[in-house]
């Protein structure tokens, strides 16, 4: 287990302490929100929730491992700029030239790191709530498409159009009294 532990890379991007309210008094429990990542492409987020901080974390990285996907680059930057929305958060990450560097604030730069891009501009729009940040950074990660993957689409839509155009009306032309 501790080798599969190694080939991942973890960061805990928020730690909130939770109080439910009983009758017997107060339950205080923690939940936390960790990014894994392999540094080559795949990375996944997960929330968890227990009575201590350890076990948490140890939850939220056990369900960021389940919901990993693959992130598309081009190089050590991401192909295209996209804006990726959830809720009232909003994440614009913008391709840069390599030496740039991660330029991010706190989730979205433990999600850069994670899924290893290393050269990419960022800007966190809207609200500043870590889950809302990450969930709309994946968002935008999984509309990021590769030119060969484009190319690829227009061709194959640019066949179907073509083969339709081509096509010869089948049988003799009706005879029509004038």
């Amino acid at each position: 287990m501790s080798e599969r532990d190694s080939q991942f890379i973890d960061h805990v991007v928020n730690i909130n302490r939770v109080t439910k309210v009983v009758k017997g008094g107060k339950n205080f429990s923690f939940s936390a929100l960790v990014v894994v990542g392999d540094g080559n492409g795949k990375v996944g987020f997960g929330t968890g929730k227990a009575r201590e901080v350890p076990q948490a974390i140890r939850k939220a990285t056990e369900a960021a491992r389940r919901v990993m996907i693959t992130v598309r680059r081009s190089g050590t930057t991401i192909p295209h700029e996209v804006i990726g929305h959830f809720g009232a958060g909003r994440v614009l990450l913008r391709p840069a030239s390599p030496g740039t560097g991660v330029i991010a604030g706190g989730a979205v730069r433990a999600i850069a790191e994670a899924a290893g891009i290393a050269d990419v501009l960022t800007k966190s729009l809207g609200t500043t709530n870590p889950h809302n940040l990450v969930r709309a950074t994946f968002e935008a990660l999984e509309q990021l498409t590769t030119s060969d993957e484009v190319s690829q689409l227009r061709r194959s839509s640019g066949e179907v159009e073509v083969a339709e155009d081509v096509e010869p009306a089948a049988g003799p032309l009706p005879e029509v009294e004038v």
